[in-house]
């Protein structure tokens, strides 16, 4: 297990990143942003933590592609469910933290950052499983693509824009949570190596 941790680099890169969410989410958790829409004539307030989730999905793609092939393939444990461990772990870490920042400071986004990191995670790992190389390039290309065609007019969300939704909505919340199991089903199942 310790070659596994090393092998991973979960304590030099996916723990700081972590953090870092953590830090940036208690400390900057209601800023926002003015961004042209495409789609309306105003202008979308996309607040940052639309942007957070992506810190642990890019060092979670990271981790999981860094790999002892010859050790693997050897290995006793089943490296699967310690991949998974430490998916659900990160994305557990980051919702509590974010929930917790949210009822402390009274902040809906804050407590949307669990819910988003769980739907991006689960969109990089169906990403990996279709290409390893996609897997940081798809919750990127998600982002961008919510913050400048994500709202109609109004300033309101598209009903496909989950991650702009209010944490209440639960239609968004059950999308979410069906990527992110989806993910996790697909980390499970298929595993490509580079």
């Amino acid at each position: 297990m310790i070659w596994w941790l090393k092998a991973r680099r979960l304590l030099p890169v996916l723990l700081p990143g972590t953090a870092a969410c953590i830090l940036i989410v208690a400390l900057a958790h209601d800023r926002a942003i003015d961004l042209p829409g495409m789609l309306t004539a105003g202008a979308n307030q996309v607040f940052l933590m639309q942007l957070i989730p992506l810190l642990v999905t890019s060092t979670l793609a990271h981790c999981l592609t860094q790999r002892l092939d010859e050790a693997e393939v050897v290995a006793t444990r089943n490296l699967r469910r310690l991949d998974l461990l430490a998916v659900l772990t990160c994305v557990s870490a980051v919702a509590v933290a974010g929930v917790a920042i949210g009822a402390a400071a009274g902040s809906d986004e804050a407590t949307t950052v669990g819910r988003n990191t769980a739907f991006l995670t689960g969109l990089m790992l169906l990403a990996e499983a279709v290409h390893p190389k996609a897997a940081t390039v798809a919750p990127v290309g998600w982002v961008f693509a919510i913050m400048f065609l994500g709202h109609s007019d109004y300033h309101r969300p598209w009903p496909w824009a989950v991650t702009l939704h209010a944490p209440s909505n639960l239609p968004a919340l059950i999308v979410c949570l069906i990527v992110f199991l989806g993910g996790l089903i697909a980390q499970s199942r298929i595993r490509r190596t580079i």
